[in-house]
């Protein structure tokens, strides 16, 4: 079994800042919270690329944005010019939501020139492209679907949920997304004990999280950070993790 550090774990979380009533000052505390604990990248909402980019410039952690979040709905021409803006912003991850009402409706053409889009965009200036699609939505077989979709389109990652849908990610939608050869993240992954790991045993996949500490009150010294929180989390197999 593969043990995983604490910072390798924070290596594959996307620090998600996407609450709608987030400030700049918001904004700032989040980077300052994913440069702190070396998280893959900070996910904010296309207006906070600008901010997002000084904050963390020269650290490893890199700025992702949400694109046509958190629905979908948008033409794949508006998607695609969001990602255009937001990689001139400084941008280097696209997480862009996949039409599901058009895909639910059949119209797979639909979803794939949507997701062609923003590769388009990115692929040249060498940024990643995520998709997200939604499993709460989605049968097995549609998840199936759902990926080849992805593939076929040139995106790097699938990913499971917004976090404003009615669901978030399982193991039973991780290992669906693994099966047909998409590299994953699942959304939410560290909130759920034990399930970091659980995933982080799938090949190719990661965590989103919407925060990399628990909210607590008094002292900030005592607001435990990423590194205690998984492994608070996956206190049942503490054979994951080691104390790196």
């Amino acid at each position: 079994m593969a043990i995983w550090t604490r910072r390798q774990i924070a290596k594959t979380v996307d620090h998600a800042a996407l609450k709608p009533n987030m400030t700049d000052r918001d904004i700032q505390e989040q980077c300052e919270l994913g440069r702190k604990f070396a998280a893959k990248s900070v996910c904010v909402r296309p207006s906070g690329v600008p901010l997002a980019t000084k904050l963390l410039a020269g650290c490893e952690t890199v700025v992702s944005v949400v694109i046509g979040f958190p629905h979908g709905a948008n033409k794949p021409e508006t998607k695609a010019l969001e990602a255009k803006l937001a990689i001139e912003d400084g941008a280097k991850e696209l997480d862009m939501v996949m039409n599901i009402g058009k895909f639910l409706s059949g119209d797979f053409d639909w979803g794939k020139r949507d997701i062609e889009a923003v590769v388009a965009k990115a692929k040249p200036k060498g940024v990643l492209v995520k998709v997200i699609f939604g499993t709460c939505f989605l049968k097995p077989d549609e998840i199936k679907k759902a990926c080849e979709i992805v593939r076929d389109a040139g995106a790097g990652f699938v990913k499971t949920s917004t976090g404003f849908a009615d669901g978030s990610a399982t193991p039973e939608a991780i290992d669906m997304n693994d099966e047909n050869g998409r590299r994953q993240y699942g959304r939410q992954g560290v909130r759920r004990r034990a399930f970091p790991c659980d995933c982080l045993r799938i090949p190719r996949s990661g965590l989103h999280t919407p925060r990399l500490r628990r909210r607590h009150g008094g002292n900030p010294r005592k607001r435990p950070g990423i590194r205690r929180r998984i492994l608070m989390n996956c206190g049942r197999h503490p054979q994951c993790c080691d104390h790196k």
